[in-house]
């Protein structure tokens, strides 16, 4: 971060992703370019904003071979076109010997359309969502992630930019606290976690787990997700939305496309972690 001139705009793409590629493509190209129009150097897509199939296998049609394919060189021209650097929440990429199943690559690329990180999503989506919220007769929500998802390796994936030092993560990984940690030891100062949190699991903690690993690691949180309802018929929660490293919620935007960006100034994360050094104070 610069702190000798205006802090810089961070965003969060919100989209409603269906299953055609390049009609979503369409639709994150007119976010991107409108947030690079603002003035926004870093802009976070949410998960799957490619495609949401109407089944998960569908997914598997579309992987690509890392390093280039429809979605990747989508990403990288439009990194370089708009000068803008771009975390491309997640793109379905090969795993080699396995055709029934991607990893979950959230990729970085820089603003002269270099990918410089990648980070394949560690915990996977295998659970039953009980009914809540007082919906008599409503039957579970059934995800299995692991069916056409293979997970990444246990590591922490941080990357330099000019927000920050960024820490990834996706989704699901906003549950266990430990990898945050983990980013937050290699120096994370800005968290990102793009997501398609289904929209009974997002009204439940969507907004407080971001706000807990924002205030616990005192970092900034780029929270990009997908909205509405979906091919599957599969219900996201939206409310994307970027918070300080004390919690507070700078910007938020409920459901629509949309773009929402703040800037994430270095004097905060600064005055927040030197007034309240709880960082300093981990003895476990």
């Amino acid at each position: 971060m610069n702190t000798d001139a205006a802090p810089p705009l961070a965003a969060a793409i919100q989209l409603s992703s269906l299953a055609d590629r390049d009609e979503n493509l369409v639709a994150a190209l007119y976010l991107l370019r409108e947030a690079a129009d603002a003035g926004v150097v870093l802009a976070a897509l949410p998960e799957n904003f490619a495609f949401m199939g109407a089944k998960e296998r569908d997914k598997l049609a579309i992987a690509e071979a890392d390093g280039h394919g429809p979605i990747q060189d989508f990403v990288a021209a439009a990194a370089r076109g708009l000068g803008l650097w771009i975390v491309a929440g997640t793109v379905p990429l090969a795993v080699p010997g396995d055709p029934g199943k991607v990893y979950a690559a959230c990729l970085v690329y820089d603003d002269r359309g270099q990918r410089v990180a990648r980070y394949d999503k560690i915990h996977l989506f295998d659970v039953e969502v009980p009914p809540g919220g007082g919906e008599a007769g409503a039957a579970p929500e059934r995800y299995r992630e692991s069916a056409t998802i293979a997970g990444g390796e246990p590591k922490a994936v941080v990357v330099d930019t000019p927000v920050g030092r960024l820490g990834l993560s996706v989704c699901y990984d906003l549950r266990f606290p430990e990898l945050y940690r983990a980013l937050s030891a290699q120096g994370a100062e800005v968290l990102c976690v793009p997501a398609a949190f289904t929209a009974r699991t997002g009204h439940a903690h969507w907004e407080v787990l971001l706000r807990a690993r924002a205030i616990e690691n005192q970092c900034f949180v780029i929270a990009p997700a997908q909205y509405g309802s979906h091919a599957a018929g599969r219900a996201t929660h939206g409310h994307s939305l970027i918070v300080d490293p004390w919690g507070e919620i700078l910007a938020q935007q409920e459901a629509g496309d949309g773009v929402v960006a703040a800037p994430l100034a270095r004097e905060r994360l600064e005055q927040v972690r030197g007034s309240f050094p709880a960082l300093q104070h981990r003895r476990m």
